[in-house]
């Protein structure tokens, strides 16, 4: 029988069993390991240096004092803190530590402090980078050579050090060399270490990159043709929109100013996406990203859905999730316009203020083009819901009536239409948006009677070539 012991000065628990491991080190083969002070205990005479924390990790401790048993080389049982009925079994020394309560619970270990487990993995050779590492002299900026080397949007970015890195994939529990896919334009295999740097370039903490691992799933779905996305001349990028538990978790802002600044999570789960496609893909404006403007959503634009009121589903659910999980719906967006519809006081008259926001979307005249996002203020919502049509059932069946137009209204030229209705179709009453194409989405603060709209690009001709997609968020 041997024994291993791992102790900090730092303990009272592992200051109380220094008696009991001086009775151990006269009857059995024991080594005691001290994390932080190499001459505790000083009863025993010979301890080990364990202030590297190098045995502690490879026998993955999680609290001191810990107690290991092995018979021949092989561990066949540990005993964690103090508990009398536990070292005198793992030892069969039936009167150990007699003297003492019969149980006290440990202290953390060293191994756990904060950044402290990633530190070790990359120590000692539990976690390997295969990233190409690049020498930063130290009287360089890093964020400077960044720039200099093309990877940021135009803002600076977090230098992704190893550490860093490391920490990020701590947020999962997928290996680092899983391959999710290609990343368009340029089709590179993009692996979850490479999400992880971008994610670190972004800001993003660790508990957000579930959530960016499935945006990146989600863009590279062929029918989301994220490829087809950068190439178009229209404003357009990924915008997410992320429903379930995850939202809460990792504080993200679905109220008061939800599609602007000021939430961390908001901000950075969107920008890391497209650091990813940018910097693992090649996605680079002025060269495969063809947009003739842009817009200010394209460095990254996410947001969560409000699913504060019980009676309303949420976009995942109403998209097929599965209720309680956590979903990201990915929409090729351009900038919000808002509708101040502030004088709405019944679900009529609101609907037919929403449509005609909405019906600004690409054109005025323009129908079966875009698609489009309505984020409903809880203002607007209240008016459906007092009148007891809140179900989103309800209140898309009313946008979507309200949004159909006569055919001769749409003809090619007709009031300055340049995308005309095939004039077979002059008598039909024409959808503004393919089936599919609108989603209403719950978010914003109280007070102002102001919904937005988000437009968005599709191929116009052929929908079912560039769809929405939504991608489950697994932690």
């Amino acid at each position: 029988m041997e024994l291993t012991a791992i102790v900090k000065r730092d303990c009272e628990t592992c200051q109380m069993v220094v008696s009991v491991l001086s009775e151990l080190s006269e009857k059995c083969q024991l080594i005691v390991y001290s994390q932080d002070d190499p001459t505790f205990p000083e009863a025993l005479g010979s301890v080990r240096d364990d202030t590297a924390l190098e045995e502690s990790y490879r026998q993955g401790i999680e609290a001191v004092p810990t107690l290991i048993r092995h018979d021949d080389g092989v561990e066949v049982g540990r005993a964690i803190g103090w508990n009398q009925a536990e070292w005198q079994e793992l030892t069969a020394l039936a009167d150990l530590g007699a003297s003492l309560p019969p149980s006290r619970p440990g202290c953390g270990s060293r191994t756990l402090d904060p950044g402290m487990p990633e530190r070790l993995a990359l120590r000692y050779g539990g976690l390997t980078l295969n990233a190409r590492e690049i020498e930063v002299p130290p009287d360089v900026d890093p964020i400077e050579v960044a720039y200099d080397r093309g990877w940021s949007d135009g803002l600076p970015v977090v230098p992704p050090t190893d550490l860093r890195v490391a920490q990020m994939l701590s947020g999962t529990t997928r290996r680092p060399d899983e391959i999710i896919g290609v990343i368009p334009p340029n089709l590179i295999d993009c692996t979850v270490e490479k999400v992880a740097i971008n994610a670190v370039m972004a800001g993003c903490r660790p508990e957000y990159f579930p959530v960016v691992l499935a945006a990146v799933e989600g863009a590279l779905k062929p029918e989301f043709s994220m490829h087809g996305l950068l190439a178009t001349l229209w404003f357009s990028g990924p915008v997410l929109i992320v429903n379930g538990p995850v939202t809460r978790r990792i504080g993200m802002n679905a109220a008061g100013n939800a599609l602007g600044q000021g939430n961390r999570a908001n901000s950075t789960i969107g920008r890391a996406l497209q650091l990813v496609v940018r910097n693992v893909g090649g996605g680079i404006p002025g060269e495969i990203d063809r947009s003739v403007l842009g817009n200010p959503g394209k460095v990254g634009f996410c947001f969560s859905e409000d699913e504060t009121d019980a009676d309303w589903t949420g976009l995942n659910i109403a998209r097929g999730a599965v209720p309680g999980s956590s979903t990201v719906t990915l929409f090729h967006g351009d900038g919000v316009h808002g509708i101040n519809a502030g004088l709405a006081t019944n679900p009529e008259s609101l609907t037919n203020a929403l449509a005609m926001g909405l019906f600004s979307v690409t054109h005025p005249k323009s129908c079966e083009w875009g698609n489009a996002i309505l984020v409903l203020c809880p203002d607007h919502y209240a008016i459906y819901k007092n009148a007891g049509l809140g179900r989103r059932t309800e209140i898309e069946s009313m946008l979507w009536e309200a949004l159909k137009r006569p055919g001769r209204e749409l003809i090619r030229g007709a009031q300055g239409t340049e995308e005309g209705i095939d004039p077979e179709r002059v008598e039909e009453m024409i959808n503004k948006f393919h089936v599919g194409g609108l989603l209403v989405v719950r978010a914003g603060g109280k007070g102002g009677g102001m919904s937005g709209v988000i437009g968005g690009w599709t191929a116009h001709r052929n929908p079912e070539q560039v769809q929405i997609v939504s991608q489950e968020i697994k932690l």
